[in-house]
């Protein structure tokens, strides 16, 4: 019995450990634990019926999903590392001097000292006296702030990639309502213009595939939301390629083969459709619940 605890101990410090490194560090990897909870919680997000509006709570998935995650990196952290104690509580501890050691052999007092180790309080009351353990808890402080790290530069790692998108969203959002490439007036301006759009559309695809977690993050305004206006791209690189000017018709090859890597990525993480990069795109603002422009409002 005692082993089979600490064997399930380990798990829980394996798989938190293994989820921390694909998630920020190899996160191309499909699965997992972070994956599979933000992923369920989109789901029953998009379950639940709109508020007045047509607005619905997928906006919170995001947020609420990267705080479900890093409270389940803790937990389960914690309380692999109680499991390592608490088949050797009392017998391989000493404690101060005013706790008696016959009434701290409870698994509370396993998950008391795992999270005194964890936060790195180190408060001294009671400490491990046998040589593995004596190197455990050390090894679980490391463990603490590594997973403290790894967190604040997860949070301040994702929120610039959702400003790369909302600023392509924008972007996109102006030229549909000026369009700017109307009538195909300036050679020079139309091409520099999609050359942009291809940088900041590649740019996005890294974005998602460094932090897919960004995909679960829905934007309230539809002018600032991909899911919104990434047909408008798509749109361009179309007509760019009917164009007159050589340097045109180059620029827009160039963005709609960005746009089909973006449409790849999307499709292989999340959609799952095995369509071509107009249909990739119409799951995706189906799945975001927005309307593509200029067709009917989905009820």
């Amino acid at each position: 019995m005692d082993i089979a605890t600490m064997l399930l101990g380990g798990a829980l410090i394996a798989l938190v450990a293994r989820d921390l490194f694909h998630t920020l560090w190899h996160p191309t990897r499909r699965g997992g634990l972070s994956r599979g909870t933000m992923s369920g919680l989109w789901r029953i997000s998009r379950s639940l019926p709109r508020r007045g509006g047509g607005r619905g709570p997928g906006g919170l998935v995001g947020p609420l999903g990267m705080m479900t995650v890093i409270s389940l990196w803790g937990v389960l952290t914690a309380l692999g590392w109680a499991l390592l104690y608490w088949p050797n509580l009392p017998e391989l501890f000493v404690f101060d001097s005013e706790l008696d050691p016959a009434e701290h052999g409870g698994f509370l007092d396993a998950l008391y000292m795992s999270l005194v180790a964890l936060t790195t309080l180190g408060l001294g009351d009671v400490a491990p006296a046998d040589g593995w353990l004596r190197l455990a808890v050390p090894i679980e402080a490391m463990f603490g702030f590594v997973l403290l790290s790894a967190v604040v530069s997860w949070i301040l790692g994702i929120y610039p990639t959702l400003g790369h998108r909302r600023q392509l969203a924008g972007r996109l959002h102006l030229l549909r309502v000026h369009d700017h490439l109307t009538g195909d007036r300036d050679e020079a301006l139309t091409s520099s213009l999609l050359d942009e759009l291809t940088g900041a559309v590649v740019r996005t695809r890294g974005d998602f595939t460094q932090y897919p977690e960004g995909y679960w993050f829905r934007d309230a305004d539809d002018h600032l939301s991909l899911s919104a206006t990434i047909h408008h791209a798509h749109d361009l690189a179309r007509r760019g390629r009917e164009s007159a000017h050589p340097d045109v018709r180059l620029s827009a090859a160039m963005l709609g083969g960005a746009l089909d890597d973006l449409a790849a990525v999307l499709d292989r993480q999340f959609l799952h459709t095995g369509g071509d990069t107009a249909e990739i795109f119409t799951a995706y603002t189906t799945d975001h619940r927005r309307t593509i422009p200029g067709t009917t409002p989905r009820p």
